[in-house]
């Protein structure tokens, strides 16, 4: 696996799975249970997807401990900045 190293020294693996257009409906935790089962340790989602929780759900249930899974999101516009980040953080249950 490939990995871009961060300005911190933590790596990421440069290619992630995308969750954009995958329904809110199971479909999301379907396929990325599937992803995380074939290797993928990186998933990309977005708050305007509206399929986080999916996501989390997911990675909680897939027996791979959370240190090893890195998720990326994208936050709405009114988001932005720190303090406001905080508050949207995808919650894995």
């Amino acid at each position: 696996m490939e990995y871009i190293v961060l300005n911190d020294g933590n790596k990421i693996p440069a290619v992630g799975f995308g969750v954009f257009m995958i329904p809110n409906d199971g479909s999301t935790y379907q396929a990325v249970k599937e992803a995380l089962a074939a290797g993928y340790r990186h998933i990309d989602t977005a708050a305007a997807y509206f399929n986080e929780a999916e996501v989390g759900t997911a990675v909680r249930d897939s027996g791979i401990p959370r240190e090893k899974i890195f998720i990326t999101s994208k936050l709405w516009l009114q988001d932005y900045g720190y303090e406001a980040a905080k508050k949207g953080r995808l919650i894995i249950r």
